[in-house]
């Protein structure tokens, strides 16, 4: 094992955007010393979901370092005119970028930085007294050597992600034929897309994905069925008011409630962060529209309100069972591909075996977050592990919104570093969620 003599100021596991943007932000940042670890030997965002045609859901503000620094290098604007594009982005006249588009520029600002480690992945954390201080110290194994890798750190930034979540009655059916829209693009070129396919879910991937196999089966022949449990294929509240649910205003308000009211709004608010954007539900009845010219049947069949309780493997097919949720009657179908757009769940991670004991959990098995984005633990160590996107329970609706990531990752940098080194803002919206009313006010750095 080889160990690191360099104690760090902070070590990120994972490499998706939330943390990649913390290495951004901190690649200026001479007093701060970091190093990020991650699995895969190269980034890539949801690369079997960057279907032709896909977009951000925000605008391109919302990139790695903006909303905290807006003259910092490793913007998407510099992105642009590094890569000789300003022009034609002027011209595009959009704010939603191409998913395609977002990855490669976050290829692009993971190829300028020094502090990232790809192919390690971190299987082991602990902590341990060195030089009068509890730290935290990460074993990762490489994946070009087979060695393993140990780094010390006063803080660690878990940046892992979410992994796909499939309802309990529908995990023993998972297979070649049962498979999440997050291997859709991989698993494309396996599947007899000319055949029935049936999709489970109406969030955006759901929809995309939909929307991807009925235009391949427009030329190849096949049917398609589209079923999900929500009332309607309804558009995510998308109106400016709405937005400003993602802001650190609101996080302020929602993080003071008690846990239960917290659990009780999340369940009303599923169209701010699930449904599906309003381009994509156009899109979608634009290609019904055209489909059925002529009153020509084109074999898809769309129904909300039904949820699948069942799917089971027959000889030449396979069984759906289920029920309307407004009728209750069963519904039962056949299909020979099923894709699920089910969601994504906050993941426990293995490595954290030997510290779960001092993490503190609430009543549902989650981590228990403080208000700096930091888990609460009794491990009496000296920093502190910071999590992103693993916190919708206690921070609200933005955990995974990518326009406030830059804004945690100021709070945190903060917090690492023990000083102001990003302003935050005190004010940033026009409605007041609480009772306590204050104006927008113009803020001087």
């Amino acid at each position: 094992m080889n160990t690191e003599k360099q104690i760090f100021d902070v070590i990120g596991i994972g490499l998706g955007p939330f943390n990649l943007g913390m290495a951004a932000l901190l690649d200026s940042v001479e007093d701060v010393s970091a190093v990020f670890l991650e699995k895969e030997e190269e980034f890539q965002w949801h690369p079997h979901l960057l279907m032709e045609g896909t977009t951000l859901q925000v605008p391109f503000f919302a990139d790695l370092v903006s909303m905290a620094d807006v003259t910092n290098k490793h913007s998407f604007l510099n992105y642009l005119q590094e890569h000789n594009r300003l022009y034609n982005f002027y011209f595009l006249e959009k704010f939603h970028i191409p998913r395609k588009e977002y990855n490669h520029y976050c290829r692009w600002v993971s190829d300028r930085l020094d502090s990232l480690r790809f192919g390690k992945e971190v299987i082991h954390v602990t902590t341990a007294d060195l030089g009068g201080k509890t730290l935290y110290q990460v074993t990762a194994h490489d994946s070009s050597t087979g060695e393993e890798h140990t780094y010390t750190a006063e803080n660690i930034v878990m940046g892992i992600g979410t992994e796909p979540r499939f309802p309990e009655a529908l995990q023993d059916a998972l297979g070649e034929s049962v498979f999440h829209t997050s291997e859709y693009l991989k698993r494309k070129p396996l599947c007899d897309l000319s055949k029935s396919v049936a999709v489970i879910g109406s969030g955006q991937s759901a929809a995309e994905v939909f929307l991807d196999v009925a235009k391949h089966q427009e030329e190849t022949g096949g049917s398609l069925q589209w079923y999900t449990r929500s009332h309607g294929f309804f558009p995510m509240e998308y109106s400016k008011l709405g937005l400003e649910y993602f802001s650190p205003d609101y996080i302020d308000f929602f993080y003071e409630l008690p846990q239960w009211k917290k659990d009780q709004l999340l369940h009303k608010q599923d169209l701010l962060y699930k449904g599906i954007s309003a381009e994509t539900i156009a899109a979608i009845y634009d290609h019904l529209y055209e489909r059925t010219v002529g009153n020509a049947d084109p074999s898809i069949h769309l129904q909300a309100m039904t949820e699948v309780t069942s799917i089971e493997q027959k000889e030449s097919h396979l069984s759906l069972k289920g029920y309307q949720k407004v009728t209750e009657e069963p519904v039962e179908m056949e299909a020979d591909l099923v894709i699920l757009g089910t969601g994504y769940q906050p993941r426990v991670p293995a490595f954290f075996s030997s510290i779960k004991d001092s993490i503190i959990w609430d009543e549902q098995g989650r981590f228990a977050v403080n208000k700096g984005y930091d888990l609460a633990a009794d491990l009496k160590a000296d920093g502190h592990i910071f999590i992103q996107n693993g916190e919708l329970h206690t921070h609200g609706v933005g955990a995974s919104d990518l326009g406030l990531g830059a804004h945690r990752n100021a709070v945190i940098i903060n917090r690492i570093a023990k000083r102001d080194v990003y302003s935050i803002q005190e004010k940033n919206v026009f409605q007041t969620f609480g009772t306590k009313k204050t104006l927008v006010t113009q803020h001087q750095s």
